[in-house]
């Protein structure tokens, strides 16, 4: 009987111990970076950018226009080899345009990211301050499925490559 109780409490302190290890806490970095006062100015240098390259894209559109517009003024007095050249410099300029525009939205993502960059590493170091602070070991992005801070400790990762024969 003394022996089942005194496992009993045993088990009880291993599990006390087991979960005052591990501390979770939650973040909603997007709406602690949407209060930050550097938001606005990063949203200026964004906007500006964009409008950037808007001005771009309309002269090419406005080069492309010009340019239908001038070979529909000239179709008959145009050779049948000069209509074959104006219609391959058309269709060069619409596709400047189009491919323009796929990689405006990829330079303004990218542009976006190195604005908002710094506020984001702003963020992650007060959270890794309190985290260390506060005896977290891991902090839960309340948006989407990250991790804000993770202690060290807990990550596993060396150990699996280990055990899978990988090295680093």
């Amino acid at each position: 009987m003394k022996t089942k109780i005194t496992l009993l409490i045993a088990a009880f302190f291993v599990c006390l111990t087991i979960t005052a290890q591990t501390k979770v806490g939650t973040i909603n970095r997007e709406y602690i970076v949407s209060k930050m006062p550097q938001l606005k100015i990063a949203q200026e240098r964004i906007a500006k950018y964009g409008a950037k390259l808007d001005s771009i894209n309309d002269s090419k559109i406005t080069k492309h226009d010009a340019a239908v517009k001038a070979f529909n003024e000239n179709l008959k007095t145009l050779s049948e080899e000069d209509k074959k050249t104006k219609f391959t410099e058309i269709t060069t300029l619409k596709q400047e345009i189009t491919q323009f525009q796929k990689n405006g939205t990829t330079m303004i993502q990218l542009r976006r990211n190195d604005f908002m960059r710094p506020l984001y590493q702003k963020v992650n170091e007060v959270v890794e301050e309190i985290a260390k602070e506060k005896g977290y070991t891991q902090i839960l992005t309340l948006t989407g499925n990250d991790f804000a801070y993770i202690d060290e400790k807990f990550d596993i990762t060396k150990l699996v490559l280990t055990k899978l024969g990988i090295k680093e």
